[in-house]
């Protein structure tokens, strides 16, 4: 892990980063033996407290939110609980999805159903000259994914439950194709970047893009 994150923007009441991928927001019982966190990393890195405004999954890379008080982190916490902030992700799927849609599909968590909705766009799509299963070669797409809500592992399982998963997503996308990635192809990341979060904070507009991770570029440039 890095001893510094990457700083996309910063002023005197919020910080956006950069995360890696495998890289936990904070302290969880996901992983108890964990040492590194991207909230204590970037409050060493800039010297002062931060408060994480919303989370990202360990093995989702891409842009995250901090605020610089306990004041602005209420406020962002709200903007993102009422939906005010547009959340974009881009992620490399198992097969050739439809150009776009929205899928419209409940998700259970803590045994609670909850509304679950997400726009999708194709972006791209890849075929690659490899056997798998019945099927001469390997199909594969780019695709753009906007929540709507912000359900636990949303986009994971919501692209899982219209057939096309996420590559190296574990435990909801494809065993066969995941392990097709990691030994023949040698690639084992989660291919999910949150790629853009757009809201307004103080009357201004703010648009914060994160640049692909190392793993994911090397995954388009070996598709294409």
């Amino acid at each position: 892990m890095p001893e510094q994150l990457e700083i996309l923007f910063e002023n005197n009441h919020i910080v956006a980063v950069n995360k890696p991928h495998g890289l936990l927001v904070h302290r969880s019982a996901i992983d108890k033996y964990a040492t590194e966190f991207a909230l204590q990393i970037l409050r060493k890195q800039i010297g002062q407290r931060v408060y994480p405004s919303h989370r990202l999954d360990r093995k989702t890379s891409g842009v995250l939110l901090f605020a610089k008080s306990k004041e602005y982190n209420s406020i962002l916490q709200g903007l993102f609980r009422d939906r005010l902030v547009v959340k974009d992700y881009q992620a490399i799927v198992r097969g050739y999805i439809s150009e776009s849609g929205i899928i419209d599909y409940a998700l259970k968590h803590n045994d609670k159903s909850q509304e679950a909705k997400t726009q999708y766009s194709r972006l791209n799509t890849f075929e690659l000259a490899v056997p798998f299963g019945k099927h001469d070669t390997c199909r594969y797409s780019l695709v753009e994914l906007r929540p709507e809500t912000g359900r636990f592992h949303q986009l994971r399982k919501h692209m899982a439950h219209i057939f096309h998963p996420i590559i190296g997503d574990r435990p909801h996308g494809c065993n066969k194709q995941n392990r097709l990635w990691k030994h023949q192809f040698g690639m084992d990341t989660m291919m999910l970047h949150a790629h853009r979060l757009s809201f307004k904070l103080d009357d201004q507009s703010f648009i914060i893009e994160a640049p692909l991770s190392q793993q994911f570029q090397k995954a388009l440039d070996f598709l294409s």
